[in-house]
């Protein structure tokens, strides 16, 4: 299992147009959580995994500052941005509409291969969970939701969901082990499925809102926690890093 917080878990970059390749390739990281808010890039050794000099990193990090992806804080220290509840709260309204748009746009769309591959892509989900990969899951997911969404055909409002997992990518993170999405029936991945299979757009649509909504539920409880002082981004790290170790179980899920 690959550490989520370290740099290497970028690829290499062997082409030209260095900058918009090693943007392109840390942006994937960020909407994946390949990296957790708060981790701090050390630009040399970001540049070594890549295999880049370090002028294209710099100048790539610099673009995700201006996308609040990421924080350039004191002495030109870059690190990945979090997001307090409020923020997290104002960008889940604007998820819902959004991505409730896209995702009833590809219904539409949709064939029956691709909607096989995003039953693949919740098998590895639900696999990655049961194991106790939480990066996997978290990745998983992403690519779930990315791979509906892109069906849409929908450029421009698919640049602008992107941009807001830019940002929400990290935090996800977070709801492994200790605020692991859970629902009061079966998995809405599912149902999103068996609305996609029956080309009923408004149910997709409405189920993709209500994955959001209350797989997401555990998590605004724990960052409530966490703005009160009750836990520490340290120790859900650590927790996360505790696969089969028997991670505490987290106030956010009494």
């Amino acid at each position: 299992m690959s550490d989520a917080g370290d740099d290497f878990a970028v690829g290499r970059v062997l082409r030209d147009n260095l900058t918009e390749r090693v943007y392109r390739e840390l942006r994937s990281a960020l909407m994946e959580g390949r990296f957790w808010p708060g981790h701090r890039f050390k630009i040399r050794e970001l540049a070594a995994s890549l295999g880049v000099s370090e002028t294209p990193v710099r100048e790539a990090l610099m673009q995700l500052v201006r996308e609040k992806g990421l924080i350039m804080e004191a002495a030109r220290s870059i690190t990945v941005a979090g997001l307090t509840l409020s923020q997290y709260l104002e960008l889940r309204d604007i998820r819902l509409m959004l991505e409730g748009m896209a995702a009833e746009a590809a219904t539409v769309r949709i064939t029956d291969e691709e909607i096989a591959e995003l039953a693949a892509l919740h098998e590895q989900l639900i696999e990655a969970e049961r194991s106790g990969r939480w990066f996997d899951a978290v990745k998983a997911n992403w690519a779930f939701h990315y791979g509906l969404y892109k069906v849409a055909s929908r450029p421009e409002l698919l640049a602008i969901i992107e941009g807001i997992w830019l940002r929400n990518g990290p935090l996800v993170n977070y709801q492994y082990p200790n605020a692991r999405p859970t629902y009061p029936g079966r998995h809405r991945h599912l149902d999103i499925l068996d609305a996609l299979r029956a080309r009923d757009a408004v149910a997709v649509r409405q189920h993709i809102q209500n994955d959001m909504l209350e797989g997401g539920r555990l998590l605004v409880q724990l960052l409530r926690q966490l703005e009160a002082g009750e836990i520490t981004r340290e120790e859900l790290h650590r927790d996360a890093h505790s696969v089969g170790s028997g991670a505490r179980r987290s106030k956010a899920a009494g």
